[in-house]
């Protein structure tokens, strides 16, 4: 069985897309073999800036013969139809066969496509994978009509036998053909050579300085990188992502580390680092013990007589120009805020449009203000300070160094509240308020930071809800799945406690009333409340996403949902999680059964009678001892629930549940509920009631599955 070899060298190919088109080399091609029929061991993909390389070990040398049969028209009919069929079929009608049918005669045609050689399989399946190839972008060159990202100068495809025998696979693709031989690195290696297999091919590369594996030449660069940093003493920053990059942009990377400029080393690192990476492609070095970027490394595709020297002085040119643009921005933004403040700063807000039927950035920050006012108290946070905050928070949206650099939005505001004097907790707010972005970002403990944050993205999501611009489907182009998710993790990882419905409600007739923000017809007062509700309903399907991690079922969730207080998302949670505590162990899962049981025959007999059985139960008319027992353990179990849902300790409401479990099972084992005395029976339905009015005090147990 051979093996299949595959480069297509080009020009460089970008960084970014390298990963993924060796990912749909290796899928369209091994899923084309299979659809033939061919059978293959294992297969590997892989990238460099100007190659895509893939093998395929084990690969069968030819596909199966294979027979097919078809079942035809009948023999009498129509001469079209018959005729088609055979068109169909690809045969005479002499090659038919006649079989007699409940309905008459039909024909049968068999099929025979003969195998075909791996070789020729292959070649019609690259043809058509290279003209197709799914690039997010592509070019055409010279007088061609192939689009590659890339000029596309060979094509190396061939297959070897267990005997090392090699076969190059015919192909001609827009007149580049297919052979045995490939070149090394662009300025180091020694022209084309030919190889004979995919062992060969690696070495002899690595030979002619090229690394075909891109985690072999990311793992390289952070060895090296660290190795040179600790060395001097320094630290090398961590960026998987840059890594990954550079390790994109080279063939055979020669690791080199420069000294940034005193004139510098003032800037904060943040910027010096975002600076080095957006422009350069730099990895940042910074001092361990003051945590200051004081060198980079950069990343060579070739080695040099004079070890780099060169190199790294043009390098630190260039980046001396780059940070002096950093450094002028820095020093203007100060300029503005020591002679305007950071209210002055953000005065061109009122001049920069949010949405147009919700204002200017200015009237949004009028309404964060006013709400992260009123969420503060139930936060535990300074009201003044966390409306303070909110006002200046997006001030450093308006400097020169987030014009520049968007990604230190946040992170400047920091640093300039802190130039212009403000208290420590509403610098951390200006940084904060964004948080969390992600699933994987930290959530912001600080209060003030916590009511801005939360101000921030409640009224994002009750202005986009006002305006109908809701979340479809799979569109979300204002995030508002990920502003839902932050208001979740920032209420439940700091434990607030407040009604959500209440809030929401109370901000959106607040800026509603005033008639702002480009809406020129004001929501009727029915309509605010469909739209709270549709948004606490979004909000409450966002959790049940987040919960899932935690293995909460959805079931779970809705059955709290069910209960009052379900805007208080604290409460929910607390709730649902111990409603799965319990119902993961025996007395949980069987006294739900004991719930179900009791609550299908009560609400058939409420139905069939037309009554309601929800009063009079009386242990006088108990005729047993089970069923005397139940009266007891419900009369013990009732004030102890309550008392537990009181001081919201649902773990121990579920405890006195639970000793409800045996005297239930004992109850419905020994007791028959439609007893023949009238009276007897409605007692006994009574009791059903009792039962199904104290479970349903701890969560709605119907709406539990199973």
């Amino acid at each position: 069985m051979p093996d299949l070899l595959i480069e297509l060298f080009s020009e460089e190919i970008p960084a970014r897309m390298q990963s993924k088109a060796a990912d749909d080399l290796r899928a369209r091609l091994t899923e084309a073999l299979v659809a033939a029929g061919l059978t293959y061991a294992g297969a590997a993909a892989f990238s460099t800036p100007r190659r895509l390389a893939l093998t395929v070990q084990g690969l069968s040398g030819q596909s199966p013969t294979t027979r097919e049969e078809r079942k035809g028209p009948r023999v009498d009919a129509p001469e079209q139809a018959i005729e088609g069929f055979l068109r169909g079929a690809g045969l005479t009608r002499d090659q038919l066969e006649i079989r007699d049918e409940k309905k008459g005669q039909v024909y049968f045609a068999t099929i025979t496509k003969p195998g075909r050689p791996a070789a020729e399989i292959v070649a019609g399946e690259l043809d058509k994978i290279i003209r197709n190839f799914p690039w997010p972008k592509s070019m055409r060159w010279g007088a061609g009509s192939l689009r590659w990202v890339r000029p596309l100068h060979s094509i190396l495809c061939i297959l070897t036998d267990e005997a090392g025998e090699v076969t190059v696979v015919d192909l001609d693709v827009d007149g580049i053909r297919a052979g045995n031989t490939t070149e090394g690195h662009r300025f180091m290696g020694a022209g084309r050579f030919a190889v004979s297999s995919f062992d060969d091919y690696r070495a002899k590369l690595r030979r002619a300085h090229v690394i075909l594996e891109a985690e072999e030449r990311a793992a390289h660069i952070w060895q090296e990188a660290s190795n040179q940093a600790f060395a001097s003493g320094l630290e090398l920053v961590e960026d998987r992502g840059l890594l990954a990059e550079v390790a994109g942009l080279v063939e055979w990377p020669v690791v080199l580390m420069g000294r940034i400029d005193v004139a510098f080393l003032g800037l904060p690192p943040e910027v010096l680092q975002t600076s080095m990476k957006e422009h350069q492609k730099f990895f940042s070095v910074k001092n361990p013990k003051t945590g200051r970027i004081e060198r980079f490394v950069t990343v060579a595709n070739v080695e040099t007589a004079d070890q780099g020297a060169t190199i790294l002085a043009g390098n630190q040119k260039v980046l001396a120009a780059r940070l002096s643009d950093a450094k002028f921005f820095w020093e203007n933004d100060l300029r503005t805020v020591q002679a305007e403040g950071l209210e002055g700063m953000g005065a061109g807000l009122a001049h920069v449009t949010f949405h147009n039927k919700l204002g200017s950035q200015a009237d949004r920050i009028a309404r964060i203000a006013a709400l992260a006012r009123e969420i503060a108290p139930h936060v535990g946070a300074d009201a003044d300070l966390a409306e303070q905050a909110a006002k200046v928070a997006k001030a450093d949206l308006q400097s020169a160094m987030v014009g520049e650099f968007p990604e230190l939005q946040g992170l400047m505001g920091r640093y300039y509240a802190q130039a212009a004097g403000l208290p420590a907790e509403v610098a951390a707010a200006c940084q904060e308020h964004y948080s969390p972005l992600g699933p994987g970002d930290a959530v912001p403990s600080a209060p003030v930071s916590v009511a801005v944050a939360l101000a921030d993205k409640i009224d994002t999501l009750t202005g986009f809800w006002a305006i109908d611009e809701k979340p479809t489907g799979s569109k979300d182009p204002y995030a508002l799945r990920r502003a839902a998710l932050g208001v979740i993790r920032l209420v439940l990882g700091n434990g607030v406690r407040f009604n959500l419905r209440s809030t929401i409600g109370k901000h959106v007739n607040e800026w509603l009333d005033k008639e702002q923000n480009g809406i020129a017809q004001k929501t009727s007062h029915w309509d605010q409340i469909i739209n709270e509700q549709n948004l606490l309903f979004f909000l409450h399907d966002r959790l049940k996403v987040h919960l899932k991690d935690e293995g909460i079922r959805h079931d779970v969730i809705d059955a709290c949902l069910a209960m009052p207080g379900n805007d208080d998302l604290t409460l929910l949670v607390h709730r649902a999680r111990a409603l799965s505590d319990f119902l993961k162990t025996d007395d949980g899962e069987n006294l739900l059964q004991g719930f179900k049981r009791a609550n299908n025959i009560l609400t058939q007999a409420e139905e069939k009678d037309g009554v309601e059985y929800s009063y009079g139960a009386d242990v006088k008319f108990a005729e047993t001892a089970e069923e005397k027992a139940l009266f007891a353990a419900l009369e013990t179990a009732e004030p102890a629930i309550a008392s537990a849902l009181k001081a919201e300790d649902f773990a121990r409401a579920m405890g006195a549940m639970a000793a409800l479990r045996a005297p239930i099972d004992a109850f419905f084992t020994a007791v028959q509920v439609n007893a023949e005395s009238q009276v007897i029976r409605r007692n006994r339905l009574n009791l059903l009631s009792s039962i199904r009015h104290i479970c349903l005090q701890a969560a709605d147990l119907g709406r539990i599955e199973g």
